[in-house]
């Protein structure tokens, strides 16, 4: 099967940024893509570098005006379809999710962002309710896919959580760069690590893992703003890198994978076969030293 990633950067026209992402997926459709994932909140440019009640306006319902335009595509075409969407669940109570469309143009499902980070730039915790819907394997036609988004992809527990009900692709949208400042120094480690994490989870699991990010400089907030690095990619069940985009140039990706080798992988590297699971009641405690 085809595997879809779209890697577009985002200007502060929302109408544009939604009408370039619906040409780079009817692009993917036509080139074959069965699952086509879209970048963290796509819609707009980056807006959780600041503060500002404001942007709350930013926010549309589930369903939608973004999962409408693009169930009339994944209909159309019969795909699946992973939509960023920054959701209005009610008045004060906003999602950072994914909406997944199947070929119907119905919704197989929705998560919502779990981890939510509040750094420098990247103030999600003013904008975004954690996730309240658990981690999900949504089954598709074309296969069953586990969406998590760009803070999950750190935590072990996230992608070991929706393997293990029963996710053969783990799907990061993500939107992760660079402080200017601190690119000359950082720019290597800080992306080496961003794939790393994200390729042992493959291995961990037994899994395809596909990350989707965006490109470009945006300082929607003024001062010097996020180097968003691109460099979206997939990765086979034990980490190999089939495909990747660039770390500067918008670019759709079309790349084959064969769910048999999840099979393959398993059966000669049975992770999931030799976990201790009389042995990590520890992981819901916060540490184990002071038994809190």
């Amino acid at each position: 099967m085809k595997i879809g990633v779209i890697q577009i950067a985002c200007s502060a026209n929302t109408h544009a940024n939604v009408e370039r992402a619906v040409g780079q997926v009817e692009e993917a459709a036509n080139n074959g893509a069965q699952i086509i994932c879209l970048p963290e909140l796509f819609r707009s440019q980056y807006f959780c570098q600041r503060e500002d009640a404001d942007l709350f306006d930013l926010a549309e319902p589930v369903p939608g005006p973004s999962t409408e335009v693009f169930s009339a595509i994944a209909k159309k075409h019969g795909l699946t379809i992973l939509v960023s969407v920054f959701e209005r669940r009610t008045a004060g109570v906003y999602h950072n999710s994914i909406a997944v469309l199947d070929e119907r143009g119905e919704m197989a499902g929705l998560y919502r962002k779990m981890h939510i980070p509040d750094d420098p730039a990247y103030y999600e915790k003013f904008y975004f309710t954690p996730g309240d819907r658990g981690f999900q394997a949504i089954k598709t036609t074309h296969a069953t896919v586990g969406p998590l988004i760009c803070w999950d992809q750190w935590y072990p527990e996230a992608a070991r959580m929706t393997a293990l009900r029963g996710a053969e692709i783990l799907f990061y949208p993500t939107a992760i760069g660079w402080h200017p400042k601190e690119k000359a120094e950082e720019c290597q480690a800080q992306r080496d690590a961003w794939m790393t994490i994200q390729r042992s989870h493959a291995i961990a699991n037994g899994v395809f893992v596909v990350a989707v990010n965006r490109v470009g400089h945006e300082a929607p907030a003024g001062g010097d703003g996020l180097e968003f690095w691109g460099s979206s990619f997939v990765c086979d069940p034990f980490g190999v890198v089939l495909n990747q985009a660039s770390v500067d140039r918008e670019e759709m990706l079309v790349v084959d994978i064969d769910l048999k080798r999840i099979e393959e992988v398993r059966r000669n590297w049975p992770f999931l076969r030799d976990r201790r699971i009389d042995a990590y009641g520890g992981i819901t405690k916060r540490l184990l030293d002071d038994g809190a």
